[in-house]
This record gives C-alpha cells, structure tokens and sequence, in this order.
C-alpha cells in the first residue's frame, strides 16, 4: 500500500498538469484556425468564448492519452533514473506488480472515457459545431438533390432530382415497384410529389405497367400511393459524421443507410472505433511501462522518444485498418479492433522483457 500511494504521489499531478496543458493546447489551435474567419465574419468575443468553452470536452479526450503517455513515461523513467526502482525490485517486487495500479487506473479511465465521450463530449462537440457554423454563416440544409433510396426491402426504389424539406416534397420523381418475388410490378413517374401523413401524394401521375406482352400506360396513379410510404426524414441529407454522434444515433444512421441501399462499411467502423479507441489509454499505460528504463543513458528522454514513437505507430496502424474496412478488404469490426489486439500484444511482450 505504500508503494502504490508512493507511485500516485508522483504520477497524479503529472498526468493532471499534462492533461489540462494539451487540453488548453487543442483549444488553442482550433481558436488559431480559424480566427481569421471569426475576425472577417465580426463574430462576438463572447460567442468566440463560448465556442471555445464547448470544445474544451473534445479537447480533453482527445489529450488524454498524451496526457498518460507522458505521466506514465516520465514517472517511471524519473524512477529509473534515480536508482528507486532497482532499490524495488531488489525487495522481490516485479515490474509488473509494482506497476499493476497504474494498469488497473489506465483500464477504468478508458470505460470512463467511453461514458464521458458518449454523454458529454458529444452533445457538448455537435453544439460547438452548430454554433460555429452559425456564427461563421455555415448553416446546413436538409434539402437534397440527386436523391436515390432503397425502401420496403428493396421492393421500392425512388428517385428524385430535389428533396424540399421545408415542404415535404419530391421533385420529377421516379419510383420503381416490384412484386413480393422482386420482379418489376410497375414503375411511376410524377412531376412532384408531397408528404400527406402516412404517403406522399403524387402531382401529374403516370403508371407504366408491363402485362408480359405490352406496356400499359395509366394517369390513374392514386390507387399506387398507398405503396408509396417512405417517411420524408429519409430523403433529407443525412450524411453526418459517426465521429459526432453518440452510439445510439449511430446505430440508427447505420440502420438507416442499410435500410436504403447506401455504403455503411465505413459508418460501422468508426462505429466499432468508438468502443476501440477509449482502449488506447489502457494501451499507452502498458506500452510506457514495458517501454521505459530501455537505456541506462539519458532514460527520460529515450522513454518518451519511445513511447511516443510507439503512440504514433499505433494510430499509423489503425488509420490503416479503418481504411482497409471501408473498402471492404476486412471487416468494420476488424478494422476498429485490429490494432489494439496488435498493440496488446505487442506490449505484454515488452513487459514480459522489460528491464527489473
């Protein structure tokens, strides 16, 4: 128990020092990019203030692996370089136990870094988003244009040129129908449609049949409208960023671009990354361990250039595999996961071999 107090002494205000200095850091550079724009668009210091103040969370997630990076690196190095750590190992304590609470803090801060990104951070990311973007005249719209949507399992495929949201409505509009054995039943064409509670009610509507040995034309289009219920939400342009959604928004923007037809292999892997990710900070601490006192020579310095050396290599590698899942050579889940697993690894065996 006294060591363990003995380690937090010297790592605890390391780890908040360094985690508040690349917090404010972050906030920093975001100001900096784009402060030429805020100075152009006479945005509020207060607004400006504001803005920072909602990106402070973002900024705090993303400085909490260097900010672990560099408390465990510099604690143990410090350690190393004071003779202290041999004076415990010599007492018949091994690295691995010595440095088990650090492994024990590193794993309950990455759940708790789960939490506080899926509750805080993002609500907190997506208002600074929208607040930047109306303070810089930025806003986005929901109208659509070139719209093309799979519905009712694929028995129902709409294409639209433009999608009004403001009005619900659907301009030179195409839908292809087909029957419960998927062959082609019929397809319309309207000039416009609009939303009407429960279908979309069709403007200078024309049915195009095939009887097996003609093509029938009819201007009778009502009596198809009950088939055509595909809720207007899904025409809307929907395209987000899986980064700034929580989990649950994300799984129904995944369900949402399987259920119409779209790509989702990159959606499910930053999906998948979200639940990955908060791991790096267990990662780190196990990578600085087996990493530091490799020298017996400048051990600071080598312990950092390491550890960060390693960091980067791992967000190589994992920069890689989401790529390789969103093209479709591994899996969503693979592409978030692989790395950690690799890193994992990688660092049990450091440990395994590590200086005592």
């Amino acid at each position: 128990m006294t060591l363990i107090r003995y380690l937090f002494k010297k790592f605890i205000p390391t780890f908040l020092g360094a985690i508040f200095f690349f917090s404010i850091m972050l906030v920093l550079i975001d100001l900096l990019i784009n402060l030429w724009t805020y100075i152009q668009c006479e945005t509020p210091v207060s607004v400006i203030l504001k803005i920072m103040l909602l990106y402070f969370p973002k900024s705090l997630w993303y400085g909490a692996p260097l900010a672990v990076l560099f408390a465990v690196s510099f604690t143990l190095s410090a350690l190393y370089a004071d003779n202290e750590l041999t004076v415990i190992f010599a007492s018949g304590v091994s690295l691995l136990r010595f440095t088990m609470p650090l492994l024990i803090f590193g794993a309950v801060l990455s759940v708790s870094f789960f939490w506080f990104e899926n509750k805080l951070v993002v609500p907190a990311y997506r208002e600074k988003v929208a607040l930047q973007q109306s303070a810089l005249g930025e806003e986005r719209s929901s109208n659509n244009d070139r719209v093309v949507v799979l519905s009712d399992k694929g028995r129902a495929v709409y294409k639209a040129d433009y999608y009004d949201d403001q009005n619900q409505r659907l301009y030179n509009l195409y839908v292809v129908l087909r029957d419960e054995n998927m062959l082609l039943d019929m397809i319309v064409h309207a000039d416009s449609a609009y939303w009407d509670e429960d279908r979309w009610i069709l403007s200078n509507g024309i049915v195009y049949r095939w009887n097996g040995e003609q093509l029938q034309v009819s201007t009778g289009a009502y009596s198809v409208t009950e088939r055509l219920t595909e809720i207007p939400d899904t025409f809307r342009n929907f395209e987000i960023s899986v980064d700034e959604v929580n989990t649950e928004e994300a799984r129904e923007y995944i369900r949402l671009l399987q259920r119409t037809g779209l790509p989702a292999a990159e959606a499910r892997s930053v999906y998948y990354k979200k639940f990955a990710f908060p791991s790096i900070i267990f990662i780190v601490v196990f990578l600085s361990i087996g990493l530091s006192g490799k020298s017996r020579r400048n051990v600071l310095l080598v312990s950092l250039i390491s550890c960060v050396s390693a960091a980067v290599l791992f967000y190589v590698t994992q920069m890689v595999t989401m790529y390789l899942a969103k093209f479709g050579y591994i899996t969503p889940f693979a592409g978030a996961w692989t790395p950690v697993i690799i890193f994992v690894l990688i660092s049990i065996g450091l440990v395994r071999f590590a200086r005592t």
